[in-house]
C-alpha cells in the first residue's frame, strides 16, 4: 500500500483516480481548491481532503509531504493554458523535489500526439485556433518538464480525444508512446486503472504515454 496525492481530484478524471487508488488499498490525499464542495470525496477513510494550489510550490510541498507518488488531473479554464500548466509544472517540480516525491504524473491531451512522424493533431490545416491555443499549453508543460534539471520521475498520460462517461468500462487499455492509439475513446475509469498501475509498477518514464480502448 502507498500514499498518493491527487492534485485536482475534484474533477472528473480526478475523482476516478482516487476511487481506482482507493480499490487498490492505496491512501490517498485528493487536493481541491474548495474542500467544502467535495466533503463526498472524503466518504472513505483511506481519503482526506485538502485545500491546495497546485501552481504553488509551498502548497504543493505541503500536500505532498509524506507520499509515494503525485498525479495532477487538474485543469483551469479561466486561464491561459500556456500559464496554468506550465505555472503548475513549475510548482510540482520544486514542491515535489522538497517533499521527497520522486514519482508524478501528468495528463496531457490528444491533440498534442502525432499522427505520422513530427506530425502532431494539432499541427493540421483545420484543426481550430482555440484548441490549439490550449494544447499548446501542455506542449510548454511537458518541454519545461522534459528540460528540468531534477530527480523528478515523471510521466504524461495522454488520453483520447473521446474521454467521457458514457466510454464503456473495461477494466484494460492499449497504448503507445507519442502517438495515437486505439479507438480513440476511453472511459475515466479506464484512464484511471492505467493512471495507478504506472504508480504500481512504473514502466514508463519521461514521455507521452497514450492510453486508449
Amino acid at each position: 500500500m502507498s500514499k498518493v496525492v491527487i492534485f485536482g481530484a475534484g474533477g472528473r478524471v480526478g475523482r476516478a483516480a482516487v476511487a481506482e487508488a482507493v480499490r487498490r488499498g492505496h491512501t490517498v490525499t485528493a487536493v481541491v481548491r474548495d474542500p467544502g464542495k467535495y466533503a463526498e470525496l472524503g466518504a472513505s477513510d483511506a481519503v482526506t481532503v485538502v485545500r491546495g494550489d497546485v501552481t504553488d510550490a509551498e502548497s504543493v510541498a505541503t500536500a505532498a509531504a509524506g507520499h509515494d507518488a503525485a498525479v495532477n488531473a487538474s485543469v483551469r479554464l479561466d486561464l491561459p493554458a500556456e500559464e496554468y500548466f506550465t505555472a503548475a509544472a513549475r510548482a510540482l517540480v520544486d514542491g515535489l523535489g522538497r517533499a521527497g516525491v520522486r514519482r508524478l504524473l501528468v495528463l496531457g491531451i490528444a491533440s498534442t500526439l502525432e499522427t505520422s512522424p513530427g506530425v502532431r493533431v494539432m499541427d493540421g490545416p483545420e484543426f481550430p485556433d482555440e484548441y490549439r491555443v490550449f494544447s499548446q499549453g501542455h506542449v510548454a508543460e511537458f518541454e519545461l518538464l522534459r528540460t528540468a534539471a531534477t530527480e523528478l520521475d515523471w510521466l504524461m498520460v495522454v488520453p483520447p480525444m473521446d474521454l467521457n462517461e458514457q466510454a464503456e468500462v473495461t477494466g484494460r487499455y492499449t497504448s503507445a508512446i507519442g502517438s495515437l492509439v486505439g479507438q480513440g475513446r476511453i472511459s475515466h475509469q479506464d484512464l484511471a486503472v492505467a493512471l495507478l498501475d504506472e504508480i504500481e509498477t512504473p514502466r514508463h518514464h519521461g514521455v507521452q504515454w497514450a492510453v486508449s480502448h
